[in-house]
């Protein structure tokens, strides 16, 4: 008798956890006037409170095959969960610049431990599913960046920035109950694959995704405070990127319920890139006036480029072990990446004050997806490569 959790539950763990995995990240733009303002932060320092997260996703997702075999999935996970609430909790005694970006790192580690692990215990509950399951994690992330990006700056409003900053803590902890309840424990133990680091596939599919990620994490950083430079209030510009966010749940969900029409990711690769070059566009010529298009094309680009990276590479492994590490080669690199992104947009706010030129790179830096995508044909996996 098959004692795995329905896909039904697993699909709900995939949503919760995911949800739990950007709220620390996206909180910060639409309050980063009263944070500059009571830590006397730069927009350099600003940066690293996106910029060290996402480096450390990279790096240990690197150690994910590591963590994969001395830790396993569950374990694993439950630990990232912990160390989520740990660094959002800390958050409600910041009084200087450098506690709130160790939380940021610390913060940073959960969520990698997290995502290193997240997409092996998924291909190994229900291979023949794994893709879709991938898409609601996605969408997950995505709604989870959504509700923070949306509240903060209200939520700030009337309790604070560090209590709101704070409340991260409590679905992270309530998650990781769910997760040691129903999740099913560690079945077997997986054995160690080796990063596939003399694998041309495995490379380029790490700068698809390192590029995508990094057009996510720089809109995430720096789309508040674009806004509030061009004279939006705190609450308006954290509204947009909650819409922005919904937009990419709306485009995730959209990519689980599609992608297996789709057993040549290609196409819709193309046009998902194509989107964002677009949106970007907008950005720079006239955010003003284009704001709403912008935010369309901007949310349904990123929002169903993120999932279809992952499952992209997913399609190129045929067991658990060999997607744990070809996904930790892929979002350790890439992240490591798109975590210089958001970090050279602060050095050109400081230098420049102004992100328009931040944008115009990222576009220039999407455009090579386009020739990217086109080396993704259906046959060929990294792991029999």
């Amino acid at each position: 008798m098959d004692s795995r959790p329905t896909k039904t539950l697993i699909a709900l763990l995939a949503l919760l956890v995911g949800i739990n995995l950007r709220p620390i990240i996206a909180a910060i733009g639409p309050l980063l006037e009263m944070l500059q303002r009571d830590l006397a932060l730069t927009s350099t320092q600003a940066s690293l409170l996106t910029t060290l997260p996402v480096m450390m996703m990279g790096v240990f997702a690197l150690a994910g095959p590591w963590l994969l075999s001395r830790m396993g999935e569950h374990r694993g996970v439950a630990v990232g969960l912990l160390l989520i609430a740990a660094a959002s909790g800390l958050r409600t005694y910041v009084d200087e610049a450098a506690t709130l970006i160790a939380t940021a790192a610390l913060g940073g580690t959960g969520i990698a431990i997290t995502q290193a692990l997240m997409p092996a215990y998924l291909k190994r509950m229900h291979p023949q599913s794994a893709g879709t399951l991938m898409g609601l994690f996605t969408t997950g992330i995505m709604a989870g960046a959504a509700i923070a990006s949306a509240t903060s700056a209200p939520s700030a409003d009337h309790i604070g920035w560090r209590l709101t900053l704070g409340a991260a803590a409590i679905p992270a902890l309530l998650t990781f109950v769910i997760w040691m309840l129903w999740s099913g424990g560690e079945r077997a133990k997986t054995t160690f694959e080796k990063l596939p680091i003399q694998n041309a596939r495995a490379w380029l599919l790490m700068a698809f995704f390192g590029i995508g990620t990094g057009a996510y994490t720089l809109v995430l950083a720096w789309l508040p405070p674009y806004y509030i430079e061009l004279g939006w209030p705190s609450t308006n510009a954290g509204y947009l990127l909650g819409a922005l966010t919904l937009t990419e749940v709306i485009a995730g969900l959209l990519v689980s319920a599609l992608i297996h029409r789709f057993p040549d990711r290609r196409a819709p690769l193309a046009f998902v890139v194509l989107l964002v070059i677009l949106g970007l566009a907008c950005l720079i010529a006239a955010p003003r006036e284009l704001a709403p298009l912008a935010i369309i094309l901007l949310g349904l680009g990123i929002g169903a480029l993120f999932p279809l990276s992952l499952i992209v590479t997913l399609d190129h492994v045929n067991s658990p072990a060999q997607a744990g590490a070809l996904l930790a080669f892929v979002q350790g690199g890439g992240y490591l990446i798109a975590g210089t992104m958001p970090f050279f947009a602060g050095v050109l706010r400081d230098q420049m004050a102004s992100l328009r030129l931040a944008w115009a790179g990222m576009a220039i830096f999407v455009a090579v997806l386009l020739i990217l995508c086109r080396r993704f044909a259906p046959k060929g996996a990294v792991a029999q490569s």
